[in-house]
Formats: C-alpha cells, sequence, structure tokens
C-alpha cells in the first residue's frame, strides 16, 4: 500500500490559477453536454484514485433535485492543515490553484488518473458554486466557493466518524449551455469504473427521477467483457484472463471471441478510457498476432508455406478489455485519450506474448477454436481482397469511374463539399433540382443498404448501393479507409420522417461505425431533419419540426390553419426542401458524434445484430422516449 501519511505538505503547486473560465474548452474539451459531464469524472476520479490505492472502497454519486451533483467517498479526506507557503489550507489550495495535488511526488499515489493536479480547480471554476467537506482527524470540515473564489472559508462544522470527502456543486450557466445531466451518460461512466475496479462498490442515485442504482462486479473486466458479449454467439465459455505486473505497471486483460465480424477492443489507462488508443493498444495488437500465429503453426493449424494471420484476422470477433496501470502516463491533453508513453509497449506486448502463450499451452480447446476462427476470417480476407481488387478495376475504390446516380457539386474543395445521401429516386430528384450545384452533391440510395453487423467485407463489397457510396466519398472501406481523400467532410443521411426512414438511417449509420468510423469522430457525419408538418392559412406557411411546434403553429395562425404532414421527402417540391432542410440559413441538423465508443458498440449489435430478443426489450424500455411515432 502507498505512503499513508497524505498530509498538507504533500500539496504541490506547479502554477497559479489561470483563466479557466475564459477557455474552458482547453480543460474540458468543451462546454456542451460532453464537457458538462466532464466535470462529474473529473470529480470521481479523484475518488476513484483513492480506491486504487487502497483508501476507499465505497463512493455514492448522486444528482439533486435542483441539478446540482454531489459525490461521496470514503477515502482519507482532503488533507486541511496549513501550507506554509501559501498561508493557506491544502484543501483550499487544491480547489483554487492549477497545478495543484498530492499526485507529483508519487508518494500519496501510486498511479492515478487525475496527474495534472488541474481536475478539481477546474470544476470549482466552472460551477456557480460548489461546497467541499472534508472528513479526518475526527472532525467534518466545509469550505464553500462561488465560481472559484472562497465565500466561506474552512471552518470546522461537527464532529466526525471515519474520513473521506464529499463534493456537491452546481455547473455554472454562464459557462454551459445545458446544465441538465443526463442519467443514462452518468451511469454508463460509473459502470465502467466499477468493472474496473472490483474492490469498490459505486452507487448512482438521481433524486429528479428516483433513480437508485448499485454497482459493484466482482468479477471485474471479466464480466465486463461478459457484459457486452451478451447479445453475441460467445465461442469459449469463459473469457481468456491476464493479470501481470511488470517494471511498476499492472497489466489486466480479457478477451472472448464471438462470431461477431467486427473487433470491439477498448483500452483504459488507471482508469482513462484510451478512445484514441496509444502505445498499450500497439503492443496488445502486436502481441496478439504474434502469439496467434506461433500456436496455429506449433499447432499444425496453419502450415509452413500457408499465409500468416494478419492482426485484422487474429482481432475479428474479438472482444477485449485492456486496463493497466501506469505510474507516469503521458496523455496527450488533459482530456486523455490517447497515451504516448513509449516503453509501454513493449512492455505490454512482451507480458501479453508470454501469458496468452501459456493460456493457449494450457486450454488447447479453448486455443483451437480461437485460431479456427482467426484463420475462418483469414479466408474470408481473401475473399474480401479479389471483392476489393476487383471494384478497384473498376474504379469504384479510387473514385476514377462516380457512380452515375450521383450528382456532384462543381467546389473541389472537399472541406466546402456536403454529400446529400437521400432515400428514394423521388426524393433525390427533388434534392437534386432544389440543391446549390456549386457545394452540393446528391446521392440517391436505392432501397435498403445491406445491414454490415451481420455480412463480411466481401460480401459488403458486392454490394451495389454500399459500392457506390464508397466510390462517391472516396475515402475507402474498413482498413484501407483513409480520411485524407475524403471527396466531402459533410456527410449529411436525408431520409424519410417513417420507420423505413429510420431504419435506412440505423443501417447508414452502422456502416460508418464499423467501416468508416474516422467519418464520425472527425464530425463529418450529419443528419438532416426535414419538417414534420406544414402549416398554412392564406398566403402564410409555417414548416414545423415537432408536435409542440404544431401545435403553436396553430395558434399562432389561427382558427381555419391546414395541416399538411410529410411522411416523404418526394412529398415537397425542390423549393420547399431546399428552404426546409437543405438551405443552410435555415435548415436544421444533427452532427453525430459517439460520447461512449463502448455504448455504441453494444447498441449497434442490440439493433443490428442476429439475436431478436434484446432488439425487443430495447424497443419496449425505451417506447416512452419516442418523440414522432409513424403509425
Amino acid at each position: 500500500m502507498e505512503d499513508t501519511s497524505y498530509t498538507a505538505d504533500r500539496i504541490q503547486v506547479l502554477e497559479g490559477l489561470q483563466a479557466v473560465r475564459k477557455r474552458p474548452s482547453m480543460y474540458i474539451g468543451s462546454t456542451d453536454a460532453r464537457g458538462l459531464h466532464h466535470l462529474v469524472y473529473e470529480v470521481v476520479d479523484n475518488s476513484i484514485d483513492e480506491a486504487m490505492g487502497g483508501f476507499c472502497s465505497h463512493i455514492d454519486v448522486i444528482v439533486n433535485t435542483d441539478g446540482s451533483v454531489t459525490t461521496i467517498d470514503d477515502g482519507r479526506g482532503i488533507p486541511t492543515g496549513i501550507i506554509e507557503k501559501y498561508g493557506k489550507p491544502a484543501v483550499e489550495v487544491v480547489m483554487t490553484t492549477l497545478h495543484a495535488g498530492g499526485k507529483f511526488d508519487r508518494k500519496s499515489y501510486k498511479v492515478s488518473g487525475g496527474l495534472h493536479g488541474v481536475g478539481l480547480s477546474v470544476v470549482n471554476s466552472l460551477s456557480k458554486w460548489l461546497e467541499t467537506h472534508v472528513r479526518r482527524e475526527g472532525k467534518e470540515w466545509m469550505i464553500r466557493f462561488e465560481r472559484g473564489v472562497v465565500t466561506s472559508p474552512l471552518h470546522v462544522i461537527a464532529e466526525a466518524c471515519g474520513t473521506g470527502t464529499t463534493q456537491t456543486f452546481m455547473p455554472d450557466p454562464e459557462i454551459f449551455p445545458d446544465t441538465n445531466f443526463d442519467d443514462e451518460t452518468l451511469a454508463h461512466r460509473l459502470r465502467d469504473l466499477a468493472f474496473l475496479n472490483k474492490n469498490v462498490i459505486i452507487t448512482f442515485k438521481d433524486a429528479r427521477t428516483g433513480r437508485d442504482e448499485k454497482y459493484h462486479y466482482e468479477g471485474g473486466i471479466n464480466e465486463f467483457v461478459l457484459s457486452l458479449n451478451k447479445n453475441k454467439a460467445m465461442l469459449h465459455e469463459k473469457p481468456i484472463y491476464i493479470l501481470a505486473e511488470r517494471e511498476g505497471m499492472v497489466i489486466e486483460l480479457s478477451m472472448q471471441y464471438t462470431d461477431a465480424f467486427n473487433e470491439s477492443i477498448f483500452t483504459y489507462v488507471n482508469n482513462i478510457n484510451t478512445i484514441e488508443g496509444g502505445t498499450h493498444l500497439v503492443g496488445l495488437r502486436s502481441a496478439l498476432t504474434r502469439t496467434m500465429n506461433d500456436y496455429a503453426h506449433k499447432s499444425g493449424l496453419l502450415k509452413q508455406n500457408d499465409e500468416p494471420l494478419s492482426g485484422e484476422d487474429v482481432r475479428e470477433g474479438l472482444t477485449a478489455i485492456l486496463s493497466i496501470k501506469v505510474p507516469e502516463p503521458q496523455f496527450e491533453g488533459q482530456t486523455k485519450t490517447k497515451l504516448g508513453n513509449s516503453e509501454v509497449r513493449g512492455i505490454v506486448e512482451s507480458t501479453i506474448n508470454e501469458k496468452l502463450a501459456e493460456f493457449l499451452e494450457e486450454n488447447p480447446k479453448v486455443a483451437e477454436a480461437c485460431v479456427r476462427r482467426c484463420i475462418l476470417a483469414s479466408q474470408a480476407r481473401e475473399a474480401a481482397r479479389k471483392a476489393r481488387d476487383l471494384t478497384r478495376r473498376k474504379g469504384y475504390l479510387e473514385g476514377t469511374a462516380l457512380p452515375g446516380k450521383l450528382a456532384d457539386c462543381s467546389e473541389k474543395d472537399p472541406a466546402k463539399c456536403e454529400i446529400y445521401l437521400v432515400e428514394g429516386n423521388s426524393a433525390g430528384g427533388s434534392a437534386k433540382m432544389g440543391r446549390d450545384r456549386e457545394f452540393q452533391a446528391i446521392l440517391p440510395l436505392r432501397g435498403k443498404v445491406l445491414n454490415v453487423e451481420k455480412a463480411r467485407l466481401d460480401k459488403i463489397l458486392k454490394n451495389q448501393e454500399i459500392r457506390n457510396l464508397i466510390t462517391a466519398l472516396g475515402a475507402g472501406i474498413g482498413q484501407e479507409f483513409n480520411l485524407a481523400n475524403a471527396r466531402y467532410h459533410r456527410v449529411v443521411i436525408m431520409t424519410d420522417a417513417d420507420v423505413d426512414g429510420a431504419h435506412i438511417r440505423t443501417l447508414l449509420l452502422t456502416l460508418f461505425f464499423r467501416y468508416m468510423r474516422p467519418l464520425i469522430d472527425n464530425g463529418y457525419i450529419f443528419i438532416a431533419q426535414p419538417p414534420l408538418y406544414r402549416v398554412a392559412k392564406g398566403n402564410k406557411e409555417l414548416y414545423v419540426y415537432t408536435e409542440k411546434e404544431r401545435s403553436d403553429a396553430m395558434v399562432e395562425l389561427g382558427k381555419g390553419a391546414g395541416i399538411q404532414r410529410y411522411k416523404g421527402l418526394g412529398e415537397m417540391n425542390p423549393k420547399q426542401l431546399w428552404e426546409t432542410t437543405m438551405d443552410p440559413e435555415k435548415r436544421v441538423m444533427k452532427q453525430v458524434s459517439i460520447e461512449d465508443a463502448v455504448r455504441a458498440d453494444e447498441l449497434f449489435t442490440v439493433l443490428m445484430g442476429d439475436e431478436v430478443q434484446p432488439r425487443k426489450e430495447f424497443i419496449v424500455s425505451h417506447a416512452k422516449e419516442v418523440e414522432n411515432l409513424d403509425i
């Protein structure tokens, strides 16, 4: 266990508080919903750091009725003693000074997620008010801040048993346009943290809705993998599990093969979800490829002259969680999405190579099932290569032979170009006539595109509609996808406002998520929002997008107003389609982003996978959230 002498003299200040409120995005990524929820993550991460050190076993997170958030832990409590250099209590310094904390000297914390010492001070700066309660040395202390400034200095309010820290903060509406926390977003994050820290009990309560849940998973990341695979067919019952400590690093891996056609690998460093990967992911991938090839040849499943398994083959159908603990991680930015430590790659690669090889030797039945799965993927990859070569010869992948249905734009700068993926020839015709030909391209889609969740790449490449789409976008597909070659930086899905339109939209999003993911990650994918109704009276007309807007329009125009329900884009003439859905000055669009890759992966499996029951359960559980039901 780490040094327990976590006292005021452990707090170090690297530099003073700067203009966090002026440039909040530098510290929390954005001021939209993602940045708002990041405030909670920063506070909870401090409690998790206590848990990783063995000092905390319970964490409570509560969304209060007024919209504020409270976190309670039973850790050591932030030190309350005076730091002589600053003449202030340590807790005040931690809460008001950037780069102040107990995580720099590696004595109070061996590993932690909050390494830059900016988390709590940033949350404090961006909160309308924040109260900190500390329980330690038999007393409960309290200090209050408003927009980062102390309004009630640290003082004792009661006698106390045990130790711990309670933080309650109200996000500042001057910073965040919307201060309403989403309970599902918070619940998913807390559940993941419970999976990653099997010795911690996390409770989540939402006083606004009455939601009250407890997350505690004694199986740790093995349970995490099983949870991700619950709607898939698993090749082996128990996940392959590796736990090792090397050169001060703790490496934990759980992996399981399924019948899926895609890989689902998620990596964490000190409990931080490294969504952009990094050196630890590179090490994992190298180890998997090498170890599987070695075993395949040694066992005779691959002959000496057979082509070796590629990394793509080895990862097809694999669900894996890699969680490592690193004393001195080097992240890119405060939001910590990519690990940069060069030494981590070799340590992870050699450790997993050794431990996985041992497992395969000791479990020949599981090993054979996994390797045969990889060989099957290799055979399918070869078929896909032939299909890709065929489409390349015809010009589909390089965009040298653009599809005849594509009405391209005249602008050649991709940053200024946008393409509309339109459902059906009727709507496509209206869109072609109504568009601005300078920068707007139109690609009509015939029927529903292939469900790529149930198909390998060789079959996908045989689908004419998908080939047209690949050609039009110009960036390729799968492992060969290159965002730099994208012909448009705005890809707009424009479908009818009915069940079929929603299905086509989901099919396209599945394709982009599974095989053209950088389009989503870089903010290139949008969903058009055509109006639901046209409300008119005399020569006055209003286009409305929700049922509430319809009611308001009826009141505004008065008695005798007529209503036209748009079920299909083809019902609008070119002028109406331009004015309501395509004119940059008036249109409404939703940009597609991935807040939580783990949840997105699960959701696409539920919605588009083979299992019917999970899809039925999802529809039933979310039925009340439907805004516009097409019957």
